[in-house]
């Protein structure tokens, strides 16, 4: 027992011995190999720091541009996706306002024609001669052209060409006679339409001219070519315009209208002329109130009135008041028509309100204005009226 007590205990030391020489061993080489640099201890740990630093960033950067690649990647595949879908269509298919755009500048044909203006009997001969090169409405490459010719001063009175069969270049040479005064002439203007002619459905419009008569030179005849155009959606017809005055005093609810006059009045008359009278209407609530009327002025498109009216309207009804103004064409065989019409009050919109608000704000004051006559349905529409009844004053 004691000799293997003494053996362990002797082999022991040297088997701690070898593993400390083990252990010791590489910081040894190290120390060995640092104290061969000729540099101090802190020099070298800053010189292995920043070495681990710039070792650090250095990676830091292969791996931004690693991601940078991939998500340009990406964006490449968004672009060309947007390219195959809205971009490449918006590329092929245009606008729809450059298709109709497109269509406007479509070649339509060329007419050519006359005008001559007789000063003394104030008579304007437009001859239709020809046209050219017309657009093919048929399904075999031809028209039926004919041409319509209307001044926008009288819409009433139209002329209409004969038809000619199956060609683009029709000889019409046919003359037509308008009347109107020298001094409507700056402000009306000609239209010549040419129609393609069908037996079965609509006939369809191949396009126009439309020559403003102030820019030309009636001193002297005119003729020449001109390319057609596109037709205008709708013809704004003139009704003409009225002038009249307002003046509301709320101390004794007194409305004064007064009708001073009107000009430029749409033709209702085969003679050119017509025979206006205006209505004045109150319409409270959109049930219609009151009304009274002026007289008759023969054979004028711009009447003299100067006649006054006067309401009784309550101050606390004010607001609920619209006022008509429509002007008439009297007839003593047939119905009277109605030329235009406006109405006033907190409903109107534009000029309308402007001068009921006017009125409103100076108490006891005439306000005076030009308006335009509207559309006879449009007025109508906007007022909403309802069933006529007879409405009595508030406190009688």
């Amino acid at each position: 027992m004691a000799n293997k007590m003494s053996s362990n205990s002797t082999t022991a030391p040297s088997a701690l011995t070898t593993t400390a020489a083990l252990t010791t061993a590489t910081p040894g080489f190290i120390d060995g190999i640092l104290n061969k640099i000729p540099l101090p201890k802190w020099a070298l740990i800053a010189i292995a720091v920043a070495a681990g630093l710039l070792l650090i960033l250095f990676l830091i950067c292969i791996i931004k541009c690693c991601c940078c690649k991939k998500k340009h990647k990406k964006k490449e595949k968004l672009n060309l996706q947007n390219i195959n879908g809205s971009t490449t269509a918006s590329l092929v298919q245009p606008d729809m306002e450059d298709l109709e755009s497109g269509l406007e500048n479509e070649k339509r044909g060329r007419l050519q024609y006359s005008l001559e203006y007789n000063f003394r009997s104030q008579e304007m001969k437009v001859g239709v001669k020809q046209a050219a090169d017309l657009k093919a409405m048929d399904s075999g490459g031809t028209s039926d052209p004919y041409v319509i010719v209307y001044l926008t001063s009288d819409m009433r009175k139209k002329y209409e060409s004969k038809v000619y069969r199956k060609t683009l270049n029709p000889v019409f040479n046919e003359t037509f006679t308008f009347q109107i005064p020298q001094a409507e002439i700056s402000e009306s203007t000609l239209v010549m339409q040419i129609y393609d002619f069908n037996r079965f459905a609509k006939h369809d419009i191949i396009g126009e001219v439309r020559l403003p008569l102030g820019d030309f030179d009636l001193q002297h005849v005119t003729e020449q070519w001109q390319e057609l155009t596109a037709a205008s959606k709708r013809e704004q017809e003139r009704l003409g315009e009225i002038c009249f005055s307002l003046r509301y005093i709320p101390s004794n609810s007194k409305l004064t209208v007064v009708i001073l006059e009107a000009k430029k009045l749409k033709r209702m008359d085969s003679s050119g002329l017509s025979d206006p009278f205006v209505k004045v209407q109150l319409i409270l609530n959109k049930k219609k109130w009151k009304k009274k009327k002026t007289g008759v002025k023969k054979s004028t498109l711009s009447p003299y009135f100067n006649e006054a009216f006067n309401f009784e309207v309550p101050f606390n009804q004010i607001q609920n008041i619209d006022l008509v103004i429509s002007v008439w064409d009297h007839d003593k065989v047939t119905k009277n028509q109605q030329i235009g019409k406006l109405f006033l009050g907190c409903r109107a919109t534009g000029n309308q309100l402007r001068h009921w608000s006017d009125m409103l704000a100076n108490p006891r004051r005439p306000i005076a204005q030009w308006h335009n006559l509207q559309p006879v349905e449009e007025v109508d529409n906007a007022l909403g009226l309802k069933s006529h009844f007879k409405l009595p004053l508030p406190g009688k």
